[in-house]
């Protein structure tokens, strides 16, 4: 009996066929939820035009649990959500087409939990840019990703804005990092050590084009051996990111250590065809007014960023993004006034 022995190009023609089964999934999906979308056009203009009641809808659903005792997905309660979906959705053409290239689960978390247009374009675009699964978007919607992105941009030297202008839609200002079980106490070593072993759900918190490349890298200057915490590269930016962490509040003099870092990078490591590194100092807190003053002068292309440990308070946030809005349209307003 002669033993089965496969073929290296056989990976092949297996990644041809998974491949496949994707794009099948994918069509398959984009026809469901587009004929949620019709379902739900349906209902509601019988609804507003005033030929249906609340209770038809119901009916409606006895009726197809009746005559298609195999559908799924068509109870009365997820029928008035196809009515949402339109509904929401209908009289916005920018956003209109971004719904059917994610699944229903991944619509109804961002129908169901986003309050303002903004922030459902916001998760949108990310999650199909991302391509997060609905665990991964209920995960950001519930660190209130929106609020924190609106009110707590990146914080970036000079710079950054002028060598990596793409660099403040890649970067956030504080990352979340719950996922580690931190004690309130906890040492550098162990907020090293929890990446590196959560090291999965730390490049998806950090963004899909994040590669990991080393941890305590090592960078020879002269006769010394430094180690680096640890050194990412970005593809969509074409460069190495290097991060520092420390444990406390973030101080001025942390810069001059990540400089050193960058300028060892980007001599010694930093291929031809690759743009200068950049660097990264995730802190336990820091003083935003520090902070403005320590990037103002800095010539590296780095950004202060905070690591939280515990989620934040979701409502509280939203309450200041409102308070954030209503301030912008009453300045835009006194502008027109002027």
């Amino acid at each position: 009996m002669s033993q089965f022995q496969p073929q290296p190009h056989f990976k092949e023609v297996l990644t041809l066929i998974e491949q496949a089964r994707q794009r099948a999934t994918q069509a398959v999906n984009t026809q469901l939820v587009e004929l949620y979308w019709q379902v739900g056009a349906y209902i509601s203009h019988k609804l507003d035009q005033a030929e249906w009641g609340d209770a038809v809808v119901g009916q409606l659903a006895e009726y197809l649990a009746h005559t298609q005792p195999g559908l799924r997905g068509f109870t009365r309660s997820n029928l008035f959500r196809m009515r949402q979906f339109y509904e929401t959705y209908r009289d916005d053409e920018k956003v209109a087409a971004l719904p059917r290239q994610l699944s229903w689960t991944h619509n109804l978390s961002i129908i169901g939990q986003c309050k303002r247009p903004e922030e459902r374009e916001f998760y949108l675009r990310m999650a199909i840019q991302e391509k997060w699964s609905s665990r991964e978007l209920d995960r950001r919607l519930k660190t209130a990703l929106f609020e924190r992105s609106v009110m707590h941009p990146a914080k970036v030297t000079p710079v950054v804005r002028h060598t990596h202008p793409g660099a403040l839609d890649m970067f956030r200002d504080a990352y979340m990092v719950e996922f580690l079980d931190l004690p309130p106490g906890h040492a550098e070593a162990d907020l090293h050590q929890g990446l590196l072993q959560r090291l999965k759900d730390f490049l998806i918190e950090l963004g899909r084009d994040f590669c990991f490349v080393g941890s305590e890298y090592p960078l020879q200057v002269g006769g010394r051996d430094f180690a680096l915490d640890l050194l990412f590269f970005h593809r969509g930016l074409n460069c190495l990111v290097a991060i520092e962490l420390k444990v406390g509040r973030f101080e001025p003099e942390y810069l001059g250590k990540l400089d050193f870092y960058l300028e060892a990078l980007d001599r010694d490591e930093r291929k031809a065809h690759e743009n200068p590194a950049i660097g990264v100092l995730l802190c336990a807190s820091k003083d935003s007014e520090v902070v403005e003053y320590a990037l103002n002068r800095s010539l590296s292309p780095a950004l202060i960023a905070e690591y939280q440990t515990q989620l934040p308070n979701k409502a509280l946030l939203q309450a200041k993004l409102h308070e954030f809005y209503a301030l912008n349209a009453l300045n835009a307003l006194e502008g027109e006034q002027e």
